[in-house]
C-alpha cells in the first residue's frame, strides 16, 4: 500500500513538472524577446545575437525536455498533444526571434530600422501574454482571465501588423534594393514572431474551451 502510494505521488510529481517546465519555456521567450530589444537599442555592440542564441538552445533544451517527459509520463495534466502544440508554438516564436537577431547580424545592420524597435517592444508585450497563460494552465480555475490573455495577444498582433505596414510602406519609398531586400527580410521575421504569439494563444484558447 505503501509503494502504491509513493507511485501515486511520483506521478502527480511528474505531471507538475511538465506543467513547470512549459512555463520555464514561456519565460525564455520572453527573455529572448527583451534580449532583441536590447540588441535594437544598441546593433553598435557586438555579442547580441550570440547571446539570443545561447537563449535559443536553452529553449530547444527545454522543449526536448517536456517532449521527452510527455513520452514517459502515462498520466498528464492536461492532454499530451495539447502540450505538445503549446510547447511546438512557443519554439516556433523563439526560433523566429533567433532569426531576427542572426538576420541583424549576418546583414551588418548597424542602425535599427524604422519602426523596428517598437514593433519589437511589442513582441515582448506578447510574449509576456504567453508566459501568463502558460503559467495558469496548472490550474485552470478562471478561464477568463486566460481567454483575456488570448484576447491581449490577438490586440497586440493587430498593432504589430499595422507598424509593419507602416514600416514596408517606408521600406519601398527606398532607391537601395539591397537594403530593401534585407530590411524587408527582417520585418517579416519581426510581423511572423507576433503571428507564432497568437499561434500559442490560439491553442490555450482551445484547451481552456476544452476543459471549462
Amino acid at each position: 500500500m505503501q509503494a502504491m502510494g509513493q507511485f501515486f505521488s511520483w506521478v502527480k510529481s511528474n505531471e507538475k513538472q511538465i506543467l513547470v517546465t512549459l512555463d520555464d519555456l514561456a519565460k525564455k521567450a520572453v527573455e529572448v524577446s527583451e534580449a532583441v530589444v536590447v540588441m535594437l537599442s544598441d546593433l553598435s555592440k557586438d555579442g547580441h545575437h550570440k547571446k539570443i542564441h545561447t537563449l535559443e538552445t536553452q529553449a530547444d533544451s527545454l522543449v526536448r525536455e517536456i517532449f521527452s517527459e510527455l513520452n514517459r509520463t502515462f498520466i498528464t495534466p492536461l492532454d499530451r498533444e495539447d502540450m505538445q502544440r503549446v510547447a511546438s508554438k512557443i519554439d516556433d516564436t523563439i526560433d523566429h526571434m533567433d532569426g531576427i537577431a542572426s538576420r541583424l547580424h549576418s546583414y551588418k545592420i548597424t542602425t535599427p530600422p524604422p519602426h523596428a524597435l517598437d514593433i519589437a517592444k511589442e513582441l515582448v508585450k506578447a510574449t509576456k501574454e504567453v508566459e501568463l497563460m502558460t503559467s495558469k494552465l496548472r490550474n485552470i480555475k478562471n478561464p477568463s482571465t486566460m481567454l483575456e490573455h488570448c484576447r491581449k495577444t490577438s490586440a497586440i498582433e493587430h498593432k504589430v501588423d499595422d507598424l509593419y505596414k507602416l514600416a514596408m510602406s517606408e521600406l519601398f519609398e527606398g532607391t537601395d534594393a539591397i537594403q530593401i531586400i534585407k530590411l524587408k527580410d527582417i520585418y517579416e521575421s519581426l510581423e511572423t514572431a507576433s503571428d507564432k504569439c497568437v499561434d500559442v494563444a490560439d491553442v490555450v484558447e482551445d484547451i481552456v474551451l476544452k476543459y471549462t
